[in-house]
């Protein structure tokens, strides 16, 4: 059967991400390759990951071995690490365990990988800026080919509040400006600023045109479980994962040409670390049957869904 290319782009929704590779599955069954790719938070992972060479299986399979959960290192004294390093846990479990992925397929850095093959978002919230990454990052002193692949990753996944910021030196022209506070960006989740960045292949000049865009994005957040408030950590979280269902419906609303795979989060929460085996498998499962549902209906010859068009008189 004929291959068809495509640009993706991965929305984040923190734990939540495994239904995405179920969705990556069901678009190999159907032979679809991978142009470029792109995503924010947990997509940034999925994105990652396929422009390292994993198939979805092998996908799986690591987020199996490794929970995110098993990842989180709680301090004994949380309140205080809050304090002083802006975040309950650290984000280097989650950078060490994407770089040891990337490192087996021989990607470090993005010049391992090819031009403009990969994009992750991330915010920079000292200074109220988006991040393209890798090619902002030369804003900060950084040549972008040269730029960790897992660092990106974990700047896009670095949930506020939950996870350490990344800390970068301040841009050149921020320090010379008097008005500065700090010499130091503090730089965040992706998903803070533009959680489902289809608009990223929409302006690419570089991009080829006639390869469509796919958005693999998670709904169903109005059935989500009520958020029980019981301190400044879970208001926090309430209110995140309120506005992130909010970020970037505007666009898609403008924007019918790009084609969505729309996959049900069955209730879950974003941040919900304590994720049951069957809790991911049924997520994984509800990626595959969005997927399927959305191949089975596409015309790849036009890179749209196969629509009746009923004659007028």
């Amino acid at each position: 059967m004929e291959t068809t290319r495509v640009n993706a782009v991965f929305e984040g929704g923190g734990v939540r991400g495994i239904s995405l590779v179920g969705a990556v599955c069901a678009a190999e069954r159907h032979n679809v390759v991978f142009n470029r790719v792109a995503g924010a938070s947990s997509g940034s992972i999925v994105a990652a990951l396929l422009a390292a060479g994993y198939t979805a299986a092998e996908m799986k399979a690591a987020i199996e071995r490794t929970p995110i959960s098993s990842l989180l290192k709680k301090s004994v004294f949380p309140a205080v690490r809050l304090f002083l390093r802006k975040g309950l846990y650290s984000g280097k479990w989650l950078e060490l365990w994407i770089a040891e992925l990337l490192e087996a397929k021989g990607v470090r850095t993005f010049s391992d990988l090819p031009d403009g093959k990969l994009r992750i978002i991330a915010s920079d919230i000292t200074n109220g800026r988006l991040l393209v990454l890798p090619g902002d990052i030369a804003q900060y002193g950084v040549a972008p080919e040269l730029f960790s692949v897992a660092r990106a990753v974990r700047m896009s996944t670095s949930i506020p509040y939950f996870f350490d910021p990344v800390i970068l030196r301040q841009p050149f022209k921020e320090r010379q400006k008097q008005a500065a506070l700090s010499k130091f960006s503090y730089v965040v989740d992706g998903g803070l600023l533009s959680n489902f960045p289809l608009w990223l292949f929409q302006h690419d000049t570089s991009s080829d045109p006639a390869v469509p865009v796919i958005g693999f994005q998670m709904v169903g957040r109005s059935d989500a479980h009520p958020h029980r408030i019981n301190g400044p950590v879970s208001m926090f979280q309430a209110i995140f994962e309120t506005m992130l269902s909010a970020h970037d419906e505007r666009y898609i609303e403008k924007n019918k040409a790009i084609r969505t795979i729309k996959i049900p989060t069955l209730g879950v929460g974003g941040t919900q670390f304590n994720l049951s085996p069957e809790k991911s498998e049924a997520l994984y499962r509800s990626g595959l049957e969005a997927g399927e549902k959305f191949f089975q209906s596409w015309d790849r010859k036009l890179g749209m869904l196969k629509v009746t068009i009923s004659k007028t008189k």
